[in-house]
């Protein structure tokens, strides 16, 4: 892994530089565009190509065919989750041109930066994404002299919908200034309304609360469920409301359950390890759930980043002979970085180099620059959109539980920060044989208990086909599944939840391998949640025996409880 400079001149100026510009290398951005641009100046067929491609397009904008529907190649380019000029006001004239003279320029620019002869994909990635940031900023959906539904609604309100707007704008400005809580967010309150299943914490590190729930049912399963969530976010995504907690599903399914609760950092943790989190977290929730249960295994879960953390953890145990897992479960966690989506334009060298020094000055990542460039990945959907209806149509969204759990952000500290990016997601260590526990190297192949892996269909952050390539990493029984939905919302996924479906398909030991659009074209879609399918291949791996339920900590052996679930690091306290 490569060192940071420790000129302290040179890091003063790259966070400088990172702070006037959001935390984005211009220095990156330059060398894609010099890349992109020198290769197509010196590609004199593509040039002409490209402009044939134009000239047909202006000549079909020409035509004013028909609408907007209907207007052919321009149209069929854009994504399918782009619901901009859906509403039938942009079928009138000149709305529809407007509309038909966007879609030709994303189109030609996608165009633009792919079969360009000797640029690197990155760098083509690079440029277009850039590219779509600006046409996304551009589109005539975001100005209301351009907009028909913000028109005709400010004329059906006689201009209402306008003030409130402003309004919204006005109060937005206001909870950045000050630091203040977003409007909604006081109905969502950790241990109140939210966070609420019954449980106590039995252990607590430097850096984790390990939460013990309470038993629902009179007999219990004997090996228990360890979940590991990650870090980026704040636990209770898993248990934001009883309708919709996953923890209180499976406690109710008969299992006792521990889940890590993570400690958001300060400056004072800023040379906390990633390897930290695999001792203080991960091996202690393990530690406190067979010591409290007497179980010599346990069923391990682990949900974004704390899904690849698990798997590290699982792999170093095989290797060192513990062989306390039963099960091992990863929900949307990526273990081969390669093709991690947009996500990772954003790690490259200089990148890296500008986040490590905006780091120093604080010893952490702030949750909202993180969340921010998350943000940046569907762009129209969370940023542009949303201002539209909020200020220029005066529409504030009705904050729902796990909107205000995205805003409960948590910060990274800076070590473990660079270590996760450089060494995972820059070079790949993990899938590639490189990456060492206690000062010796791991191997995903060496994990021989059955896998259960989940990828959401629309994931942003660990796109499904990536989450699939674990299959390439392993010698064992995986089920893989495949669900409706996002990075989140596909994750919490109760059995009520309407409209959901999900594929599963399990591949044994000696089977052939199947790429991801095989598997897919291999399993049809199921209806209902893909809880339920789970919960039963946890059950199919326990022991058949039910048994009491255990006692809630065991201060005889070292964990006695300290306090009543959520606990105190999840509200941002130290104990």
């Amino acid at each position: 892994m490569r060192a940071a400079s420790t000129n302290p001149l040179d890091r003063k100026l790259w966070a400088l530089a990172g702070r006037l510009t959001g935390g984005v290398s211009v220095l990156a951005l330059m060398g894609a565009w010099g890349d992109w641009f020198s290769h197509l100046a010196a590609s004199p067929g593509r040039q002409m190509e490209l402009a044939g491609l134009a000239f047909e397009q202006v000549l079909q904008l020409a035509e004013d065919g028909g609408p907007l529907g209907a207007c052919g190649p321009l149209c069929q380019a854009a994504r399918d989750s782009d619901r901009r000029f859906r509403d039938a006001t942009w079928h009138g004239w000149p709305y529809r041109q407007l509309a038909r003279s966007h879609l030709a320029a994303e189109a030609w620019w996608d165009a633009a930066t792919s079969g360009v002869h000797g640029v690197s994909p990155q760098n083509a990635a690079i440029v277009d994404f850039a590219a779509r940031q600006i046409l996304d900023f551009w589109s005539p959906s975001n100005f209301m002299a351009t907009n028909p539904e913000v028109l005709q609604k400010a004329i059906r309100t006689g201009g209402q919908s306008l003030v409130e707007g402003f309004r919204h704008w006005l109060e937005d400005v206001q909870t950045a200034a000050t630091g203040a809580p977003a409007t909604g967010v006081e109905a969502f309150r950790v241990g109140e309304t939210v966070a609420v299943t019954p449980g106590q914490v039995v252990a607590r590190t430097r850096l984790a609360e390990i939460i013990q729930y309470a038993p629902t049912t009179p007999k219990v399963r004997a090996e228990p469920v360890v979940i590991v969530p990650a870090w980026i976010m704040k636990y209770y995504i898993l248990d934001l409301r009883p309708e919709n907690s996953l923890i209180r599903s499976l406690v109710d399914q008969g299992f006792t359950v521990f889940v890590v609760s993570w400690k958001n950092p300060t400056e004072a943790d800023r040379d906390v390890a990633f390897d930290q989190y695999r001792t203080e977290g991960a091996l202690a929730a393990i530690d406190a759930a067979t010591a409290i249960t007497g179980a010599d295994r346990v069923h391990g879960v682990g949900y974004c980043l704390g899904g690849t953390l698990m798997a590290i953890t699982a792999a170093a145990m095989a290797r060192d002979g513990d062989h306390r897992l039963a099960s091992l479960t990863l929900l949307a966690a990526l273990t081969d970085f390669h093709d991690a989506g947009e996500l990772r334009l954003f790690i490259t060298d200089s990148q890296l180099a500008l986040l490590e020094d905006m780091m120093d000055e604080r010893g952490y990542l702030e949750g909202p620059r993180m969340m921010g460039t998350f943000n940046l990945l569907r762009a129209n959907d969370l940023i542009w959109s949303r201002m539209v209806r909020e200020y220029l149509m005066g529409e504030r969204r009705r904050l729902i539980d796990i909107m205000a759990w995205s805003l409960d952000g948590t910060r990274m500290p800076a070590r473990m920060h660079a270590q996760y990016l450089r060494s995972l997601y820059l070079a790949n260590d993990l899938a590639e044989g490189r990456f060492k526990v206690d000062g010796r190297t791991i191997a995903l192949q060496d994990i021989r208990v059955p896998l259960f892996v989940l990828g959401t269909e629309w994931d942003h952050i660990a796109p499904w086909r990536a989450v699939y390539k674990l299959h390439l990493s392993l010698d064992t029984q995986v089920t893989f599944a495949l669900t409706s939905g996002g990075h989140n919302q596909g994750v919490v996924s109760p059995p009520d939840t309407p409209g959901r479906v999900h594929r599963i398909g399990t591949r044994d030991d000696g089977h052939s391998y199947l790429d991801p659009d095989a598997w897919l074209a291999a399993h049809d879609p199921r209806e209902g949640s893909w809880w339920i399918s789970w919960q039963d291949w946890l059950k199919r791996r326990s022991s058949p025996v039910l048994q009491q339920p255990p006692t809630m900590g065991h201060a005889a052996a070292g964990y006695p409880i300290l306090a009543a679930a959520p606990g105190d690091y999840v509200r941002g306290q130290d104990a």
